[in-house]
């Protein structure tokens, strides 16, 4: 109801380039509409615009052929028209900006995109699995989605009770990428939105003690713990069904959720 409610009020002006990634080609019309008396509007038009095209791809239609209009409607463009000043209305042709290499994803649209989508994106453009991503589009996914990554044999990976069904059961998409005999399973679900923790600490002043003050605490989610152990790669002989470990779920003493990353004994 709250997010309702904030996109009814939605405008012109407080339209931001994380929020433009919620509306559609018509909404862009109307909000355009109902400012068009704001004169602050009219004074920063091109500030606007710009927050437009970054989720947008706008063309100005100079000709009033129809033929024109319908070549781009055809295309998908939605068409229209805006008032920039006091003189004119100007023609657009708009429509979304597509979501499909994960060199399209930025900090400002990868939370208004579902993990289904997030998962097509990266079967669209995989080949190496989660590592031949650059760490920056990772940071990017990451700042939206929860991800883990395990590499298993293919007879192995759908093993009744092991990561791959508790994944899926507590809501996660999957990504399964082949290597050789083995496969890489990578898992998405979206991170829920939420502030920052906050906590008051009591004034050290002896003259203040009941006043509070807003300290922010350390977000410290990706830091590994400080007894983490660290797990070196075992030798060929070595590996046994005993041996198999899991990322993101080391110490779950479940030996069913197995090795993590250890694709090159896949092809030996």
């Amino acid at each position: 109801m709250e997010q309702q409610t904030n996109k009814k009020a939605l405008t012109l002006k407080t339209l931001t380039k994380s929020s433009v990634w919620d509306i559609q080609e018509n909404d862009i019309f109307r909000l355009w509409e109902g400012a068009e008396k704001d004169a602050e509007v009219k004074d920063n038009a091109r500030h606007y615009v710009d927050i437009i095209r970054s989720a947008f791809m706008i063309e100005e239609i100079n000709s009033d052929s129809d033929l024109v209009k319908t070549k781009f409607e055809k295309l998908g463009y939605k068409v229209g028209q805006v008032k920039l000043d006091d003189n004119a209305k100007v023609t657009w042709a708009i429509k979304k900006r597509p979501i499909m290499r994960v060199t399209d994803l930025t900090y400002e649209n990868i939370r208004h995109i579902s993990a289904t989508k997030l998962i097509e994106v990266l079967d669209r453009n995989f080949g190496g699995g989660w590592d031949s991503l650059s760490q920056s589009i990772k940071d990017i996914i990451e700042s939206g989605f929860d991800i883990s990554t395990t590499t298993l044999p293919k007879d192995r990976l759908h093993k009744k009770g092991g990561m791959y069904e508790k994944k899926v059961e507590d809501g996660f998409e999957v990504l399964e990428v082949a290597k050789g005999t083995w496969i890489e399973a990578i898992f998405a679900k979206a991170k829920p939105e939420s502030e920052k923790p906050r906590m008051k600490f009591a004034s050290s002043s002896m003259d203040d003690e009941d006043d509070d003050a807003d300290v922010e605490i350390e977000d410290n989610y990706n830091k590994p713990d400080e007894d983490d152990i660290e797990i070196s790669d075992p030798d060929d002989d070595d590996i046994t069904e005993e041996n198999y470990s899991t990322m993101m779920d080391l110490g779950s003493g479940d030996a069913d959720e197995e090795a993590e990353n250890i694709s090159e004994y896949g092809d030996e």
